[in-house]
């Protein structure tokens, strides 16, 4: 009797976990992997800086700098959007220009100060 209740709660399982996954089931809940623009990667770029600022990561300075250029670039991965920013105001000439990574669909992957 054990082995039946346990045979018909394994079975009642394989035809409840296709329920889960229909028609219109979206992985990533909303996001898309179009490309984004160029102005559009300059934007979430932008986004980034004034949380990198809010966790303390970089300088309140940065808060007003604009994106320098924006550029899609190949790396071993593949092409990315490189935004970059320049802020004269930091001492440090080596890290004056901050630069950006983003995939082509917009999902942000680094920020350092080499620019590769």
């Amino acid at each position: 009797m054990r082995n039946v209740i346990v045979l018909i709660i394994f079975s009642s399982l394989l035809f409840i976990a296709p329920a889960f996954a229909g028609p219109g089931h979206e992985h990533d809940q909303g996001h898309s992997h179009a490309p984004i623009s160029s102005e559009d990667a300059a934007k979430k770029a932008t986004d980034r800086i004034q949380k990198l600022i809010e966790a303390g990561k970089i300088a309140q300075s940065w808060a007003s700098v604009k994106a320098d250029k924006v550029e899609q670039k190949t790396f071993s991965n593949g092409p990315e959007w490189v935004i970059s920013f320049k802020n004269d105001q930091v001492g440090d000439v080596s890290k004056q220009t901050l630069y950006m990574f983003y995939s082509l669909s917009g999902h942000y992957i680094a920020a350092n100060y080499t620019g590769i």
